[in-house]
Order: C-alpha cells, then structure tokens, then sequence
C-alpha cells in the first residue's frame, strides 16, 4: 500500500508539472483522474493535500521570483481542486448516503415503535379475543343447559297435563259410577218403594212402618254418599272449623280404610295461616299419605306441622319401602304423578317441596312455606292437648 502512495505521489508530481507548464491550455484530465487513483488507494483530502504540498514545494519555489510564484501558485490551486474533486464528489455522496441512512434509522425507529405498539394492541385484543371466546364458550354452555332444563320441565309440564286430564278422566269415571250405580239405583228403589205403598192400600201399620224404615235408610245411604263425594271434592270442616279439625276427621277415615297408624302433630297457630296456605298443606298431607297407601308397604306415618322463625314445615314420614330419588325428575321417571303435583302445588305459593327417601329406609317429604312480608307472626305453639293430637288405628 504505501509503494503504491509513492508512486502515486510520483505521477501527482509529473502531471503537476506538466500542467504548470503547458499553461493556460494545459488539460485538467490528468488531475481528475489522479483523485479517482486516491480513492482507489483509500486516501482521504488530507492525504492528497500533503501530496500536493510536497509537490508544490519541489516545482515552484526554487528560483521563482514573487510574481511567478504566485501564478504557479494559483495554477497549481487549479490542479488541486480538480485532483480532490472525485474525492469531494464521493465525500458529498457518503455524506447524503448518511443522511439518508440516518432518515432510514429514523423511520426505522419510528416503524419499530410503531410495530411495538402494534405487537402490544395486537396481544390485549388476543387477551380480549381469548376472554370474548371464554365468555361465549360458558355463554353457550349456560344457554345449552338451561335449554335442556326447559325441555325437561316442558316434558314434565307435558306429562303433568296428560295426567291431570287422565286422572280428572278418572275421578269423573268414579263418580259417574258412583252417581249411577249407586245414587240411582238407591233413588230408584225410594221410588218403586213409596209408588208400592201408593198403590198397596191393605198395608197393615206394622208392615208400613216397616217399608218406610226401609225406604228412609236407603235415602240416609244416599245422603252419606253424596256427603263423601262432597268431602273427597273439598271438605266443609276444612273452611268451618280448620286445618288440624279437617286433618283429624281424614285421617280417622284414612286409618279404617288402610289399617295405617298415622301420628298427628300440629301447633294451634297454623289456623291463622291464609286459606290459600291451610288449603296446600291438606292436599299435600292427603296425596302424601295416599302415596303411603298405594306404593310404600309400611304400617305407620307421621305427619307434623311446626312453626319455624321463617315460616311454616311441615313433614310426612313413613316406614314403607321407599325408593330411590333422582331429583326433580324423579316424578317423571317413575311416573308418580302425586310427587310433581304436590311440588307445583307448594311451589305455586313460594314454597320449597322436597323429597327424601332410599329403598328400605322409608320416604320422607318436607314442605317449607315461608312467612309473607306484612302477615302476623304466628303464634307461638303453647303445648295444649289440642296442639298435639296423635291417632291410632282401632
């Protein structure tokens, strides 16, 4: 490298004085040319500069007068100028490369941030994305299971109406019978009866007194039956005397029919309760302890009434068989139309039913129904006979 600046520096020396020599007319080709032979060596202005220097000094100030030396000098300048304008050139265009390097760096930088705040918009709009898709996901799942809990209970419903008109099909079928195989069979005997005695004039008084014996006990087994339908349809002792009065007076009956013992415990403040309240809590006590009768096999229940701070409970327990309980749709599966009747029934008045049985270990059904905002407290359970009433089978 540095025998190559020698001789460069050489061939700066000879085409310098070449050109101080020949003149105005002199060609600055050679001078533009040796600035592309320093680049090409990698030498800078500075290092032309010295070049020139050293050259100049051996050309032009030995025995030159002042004049001379002075256009020598500005010639020379001329030359210089032209030498380094390569350099110059290169130099301007490293510096407008730098510029626009550093305006790329700029954008550069500015691109960045920009992709920065991107990357970062684009993961809190993942996060969001991910919290929407989790959100829709339990959306969906929530909505999937409250639409199979409405088809259950539209199922359920379903079943509850075909079997309430089955069993009105059939409470209507019983009384039909009921009306015409006895009602009008006994009316028709009463008719055929006194038309005999219209007509039958040689009757002696003992004889007669004997027929209308006969005929007033088939119009007082008439009136009995017409007085149970009425009973099993709504009992009068539930309106005039009460719940526990009317609880008692089905139970006796209940107890001669099925040979249950049945146990009766109730406070002497459920009276006050609303009629619509008294009302739920005789049909639940009747269907309860006709479900005893028909399905659970056991010879005893229990049924109590107690008042709680929140409102009223009452519980029906047996020893029967039992069976086992899968919930809410437990009435359905084991087509026991009286479980879901008595849960709409209780539940129709803001109360909770619930049903607590496994097989062998007998059922229990318990009914809350709570106190109403406005309503009076009930009364406290004093313990008197008539709160407490327990009935055997004779």
């Amino acid at each position: 490298m540095k025998y190559k600046r020698t001789s460069l520096s050489r061939l700066y020396h000879a085409a310098l004085h070449h050109f101080l020599q020949e003149g105005p007319s002199a060609s600055m080709a050679p001078a533009h040319e040796l600035g592309h032979q320093a680049i090409a060596l990698g030498m800078e202005t500075l290092d032309l500069a010295r070049m020139h220097e050293v050259a100049l000094i051996s050309l032009v100030l030995p025995g030159s007068s002042s004049s001379a030396s002075a256009g020598l000098m500005s010639r020379a300048g001329l030359f210089f100028a032209e030498a380094i304008t390569p350099l110059e050139e290169t130099h301007r265009g490293a510096r407008e490369a730098n510029i626009q390097l550093n305006q790329m760096v700029q954008a550069l930088s500015q691109r960045t941030e920009e992709l920065a705040t991107s990357v970062q918009d684009l993961k809190l709009e993942v996060v969001q994305r991910t919290a929407m898709e989790e959100s829709l996901r339990i959306s969906q799942q929530t909505s999937s299971d409250l639409l199979k809990k409405s088809r259950e209970l539209q199922e359920d419903l379903r079943l509850l109406s075909r079997q309430l008109l089955s069993a009105q099909e059939e409470e209507r079928k019983k009384i039909s019978r009921e009306l015409h195989d006895v009602i009008a069979q006994t009316l028709t005997g009463i008719n055929v009866r006194l038309a005999a005695l219209k007509t039958d004039s040689t009757v002696g008084s003992k004889e007669l007194q004997s027929k209308i014996t006969s005929t007033q006990q088939l119009v007082e087994k008439s009136v009995d039956i017409v007085h149970r339908f009425a009973r099993e349809l709504r009992p009068s002792v539930l309106d005039d005397l009460g719940l526990i009065p009317a609880l008692q007076s089905y139970m006796t009956g209940y107890m001669q029919d099925t040979g249950i013992r049945v146990a009766l415990q109730a406070f002497a403040g459920i009276e006050q309760a609303d009629g619509t309240t008294r009302t739920v809590l005789y049909r639940i006590a009747q269907e309860a302890l006709t479900n005893v009768a028909r399905h659970a096999q056991a010879s005893k229940a229990h049924l109590s009434i107690q008042n709680l701070h929140t409102g009223i409970c009452m519980e029906i327990t047996d020893n029967g068989c039992g069976f086992a309980v899968e919930g809410k749709g437990s009435a359905r599966k084991n087509n026991r139309l009286g479980l879901l009747g008595m849960r709409e029934r209780v539940e129709m008045i803001g109360g909770t039913f619930c049903v607590s049985s496994a097989p062998g270990q007998g059922t229990t059904i318990r009914v809350e129904i709570p106190s109403k905002t406005g309503d009076p407290a009930p009364a406290p359970p004093p313990q008197l006979s008539s709160d407490t009433t327990s009935l055997q089978c004779p």
